[in-house]
């Protein structure tokens, strides 16, 4: 099982500088190429300081300067908010800037608060159809001279300009949780990427469960890999996991609000939520966190990935994103590389 770093820059406080926050984003990227992980991945969002993310590519072009082996992954673009022949274009263009270290991660989006300022109107169905239709496309663009006539994009015969530098193109990975699009990432050459969000490994074992029942129904088309992205924290002691714990719960409940969308939002940033609201949800907490996400010392996390790889999974990717201090990420990060990769090598 190999490992990567998944990183945004976090903001839930208006006190909090951006220059530093990417200064200290591409400090843990190049921890993770120094420490030997197999890549790094960022994400797309718009108009929500809790992840400044508004376009990956610039960001991965950046850290491709700063890094020497990691690969470079899209954790994910929306493809809502692509054409496809734009997205071709610039992830090929990517691919170049890059010497072929570009993996494009794909996915519908998660934040209504995001679709109503993109595409008015849009919901969570029809963003899920309009990837359907976007990763064909991109595909076929990167092989040249491909026409589309399509539900929400239509073009006479064109290429991608530029070509990528990886022969096929980048690998494409879609983000996928019901088996319907297990399905389509299989029967399409694609990639899988699986995020677990509050149901612990009885989750992770099913999402494994719908990536198998895919691969199965397409027995015809070469395997692809899989990989679990998840919240992670290495700590020191077990005090620290405490803490650790209560860290997590407050950024879950962060993303909670933003998901629920009914929030007043200033400067980019949802009103901030009480220590009695944190208490108070149905669902989150501490305790919860401890059970659900990979936060422990390094033996008890080395147990807990273990058993990820024996389900089959061929990435992890150590989700540092926590409502926590840089220099607890930084901490966290380093004992991670020394303490638990070591034990799958």
């Amino acid at each position: 099982m190999k490992f990567s770093l998944f990183a945004h820059m976090e903001r839930i406080s208006a006190d909090q500088d951006q220059k530093q926050l990417y200064d200290e984003f591409i400090q843990l990227c190049k921890i993770a190429d120094d420490g030997g992980m197999h890549a790094v991945w960022t994400g797309e969002h718009h108009g929500m300081n809790f992840t400044i993310a508004p376009n990956p590519f610039l960001n991965l072009i950046d850290v491709a300067r700063h890094t020497k082996n990691v690969r470079l992954g899209t954790g994910t673009v929306i493809a809502p908010f692509w054409h496809p022949i734009r997205l071709a274009g610039e992830a090929a263009m990517t691919d170049i800037i890059t010497n072929g270290r570009l993996d494009l991660g794909i996915a519908r989006g998660a934040y209504s608060y995001e679709y109503e300022r993109m595409m008015p109107g849009m919901d969570a169905w029809e963003a899920g159809q309009r990837m359907r239709e976007l990763i064909p496309a991109v595909q076929r663009l990167w092989q040249g001279d491909y026409a589309q006539e399509g539900e929400f994009h239509s073009f006479p015969k064109t290429s991608s300009s530029p070509k990528p530098v990886q022969e096929n193109g980048p690998s494409i990975w879609v983000a996928a949780r019901d088996p319907n699009s297990h399905e389509f990432a299989v029967a399409n050459g694609c990639n899988v990427q699986v995020t677990p969000l509050w149901q612990g490994d009885g989750e992770i074992e099913d999402l494994m469960g719908k990536f198998n029942a895919a691969c199965e129904k397409h027995a015809d088309v070469p395997r692809p890999k899989i990989m679990l992205l998840q919240h992670t924290y290495v700590a020191d002691s077990a005090e620290d996991v405490k803490r650790g714990a209560e860290e997590l719960n407050r950024f879950y409940n962060y993303f909670g609000a933003w998901f629920m969308n009914k929030r007043d939002v200033t400067q980019g940033l949802i009103d901030p939520l009480s220590d009695e609201e944190i208490a108070a949800h149905p669902f989150y907490s501490p305790e919860a966190m401890a059970r659900d996400l990979v936060i422990g010392e390094p033996a008890a996390v080395v147990e807990r990935l273990k058993k990820y790889e024996a389900l089959g999974y061929d990435e992890y990717s150590f989700w540092i994103d926590s409502s926590m201090s840089f220099e607890r990420k930084k901490a966290s990060l380093e004992r991670f590389i020394t303490d638990v990769m070591p034990a799958f090598q």
